[in-house]
C-alpha cells in the first residue's frame, strides 16, 4: 500500500522546514528516497531533517564525492548518501546495507541510482514550480511510514505553510 502527500514550499527555509518536522516522525531504520533535478532542495531537505534530529544543519553538506556522509550526536544518526556522481559498485551496495538497514535514518539523494530495490523507504521528489517554488511529493513504500505520513498531511492541510 502506498500513501501520497503533496506539499508546495516557496522557499529554501519552507522546505527545510518540512525536513525538520518529519524529523518528529522518525525512530530509527527509515530510509528517505530523495529524488529531484540538481538545486530543487534534496540537500536543503537533509539540512532540515538533520535539525530536527538534534544535529548542527552547518555540519550538512551535498556528500557527492563521497559515497556517505554519517552525521552523529543527535538524537538518532543520519546517514547522508548521494549517488549523483558515484554509482555504487556491488561491492559498495554491500557496504552501504550497514547504512541502509541500520539504527539510524538513510537519507538517499539519487535513490533510484542504487542499483537495487530499496523495500520499506519514504520517497520524496522535489521538482521546480517555479523561481523559488518547489512541490514536494512523498510516496510511502512498504510499511512502517505511517506516523511520517501523518506529519507530511498536517503541513498540507494548513494550507502547505511550512511553519519557520
Amino acid at each position: 500500500m502506498s500513501d501520497v502527500v503533496v506539499l508546495r514550499t516557496e522557499a529554501e527555509d519552507e522546505t527545510r522546514a518540512v525536513g525538520r518536522r518529519l524529523a518528529d516522525g522518525l525512530r530509527g531504520g527509515e530510509r528517505l528516497g530523495l529524488s529531484g533535478e540538481l538545486g530543487a532542495g534534496k540537500t536543503c531537505f537533509v539540512r532540515g531533517v538533520a535539525e530536527g534530529l538534534g544535529i548542527a544543519a552547518a555540519q550538512v553538506r551535498s556528500p557527492s564525492f563521497t559515497l556517505v556522509a554519517p552525521y552523529e550526536g543527535g538524537r538518532l544518526p543520519l546517514y547522508h548518501i548521494d549517488l549523483f556522481r558515484l554509482v555504487p559498485s556491488e561491492l559498495d551496495r554491500l557496504a552501504l546495507r550497514e547504512y541502509l538497514y541500520g539504527d539510524g535514518v538513510a537519507a538517499i539523494e539519487w535513490f533510484e541510482k542504487l542499483g537495487e530495490p530499496l523495500e520499506d523507504f519514504l520517497e520524496i521528489s522535489l521538482t521546480f514550480v517555479g523561481p523559488n517554488s518547489r512541490r514536494l511529493v512523498a510516496v510511502a513504500h512498504g510499511v512502517g511510514y505511517d506516523r511520517c505520513v501523518r506529519i507530511l498531511r498536517s503541513i498540507g492541510a494548513r494550507g502547505g505553510e511550512c511553519g519557520k
